[in-house]
């Protein structure tokens, strides 16, 4: 086997789902591996690191953002695209704060879900990741000492009245000063801001504070 093939791991305990997603991706040429269960995928030997996964939230036993967490503990840091029929707030936070690419909900649009599938995949040119990366790392570079103060508490979970406590100003100043992070770093959401800092290696995203910000939606 080529070890650049790029595979898709679908994981979903409803066998009609699993089956025509399976399908979906087989249609487009991709190579897709299906798992009934997380446990399973858990168990299982990945046979390509050029891959991304296709994961349910919730299923019996080992639900998905467990099974996230786990693959993170096992330094096993593969692109998910997570699906859910029963997506709430705190679940889509969770899921994104801790790396996943998106948050889809079934019944879901196939070409959605395929364009997901390509961009999990398409981290996996080097040349595009070291570009993003080091886009990212000048523009933390370009912040100023106080939008750095505002900066870490903010993508370690902590709320603005909380920011605001730790550094003794108002919290209209650290909404001032978040607004003008979230613009020097091209961050659309509080979530991309999480995930530049990961990426950047500025935040563990396994010690990231719980449901905290889900609180700031």
């Amino acid at each position: 086997m080529s070890s650049i093939e790029q595979v898709v791991y679908v994981v979903d305990d409803d066998p009609g789902m699993l089956e025509s997603t399976v399908w979906l991706l087989e249609s487009i040429g991709l190579r897709a591996i299906p798992f009934i269960s997380g446990q399973a995928f858990l168990e299982s030997e990945l046979q390509s690191s050029h891959a991304c996964i296709i994961l349910d939230v919730r299923m019996p036993g080992v639900g998905g953002l467990n099974v996230q967490e786990m693959l993170r503990a096992k330094n096993i840091n593969l692109p998910i695209v997570f699906v859910s029929g029963h997506a709430d707030v705190p679940i889509v936070v969770r899921a994104f704060r801790a790396g996943a690419i998106d948050f889809i909900e079934k019944p879901y649009n196939e070409q959605l879900l395929l364009d997901s599938v390509q961009q999990a995949l398409s981290r996996f040119s080097s040349n595009k990741d070291e570009s993003r990366l080091q886009a990212v790392l000048q523009r933390l570079d370009s912040l100023t000492p106080r939008e750095r103060d505002v900066f870490l508490p903010l993508v370690q979970g902590y709320t603005n009245r909380e920011v605001a406590e730790q550094l003794g100003i108002s919290i209209k100043t650290v909404d001032l000063y978040r607004a003008r992070v979230m613009k020097h770093m091209q961050a659309q959401t509080l979530p991309d801001l999480v995930g530049m800092a990961i990426a950047a290696g500025r935040v563990d995203p396994l010690q990231l504070r719980e449901n905290s910000l889900a609180a700031e939606e």
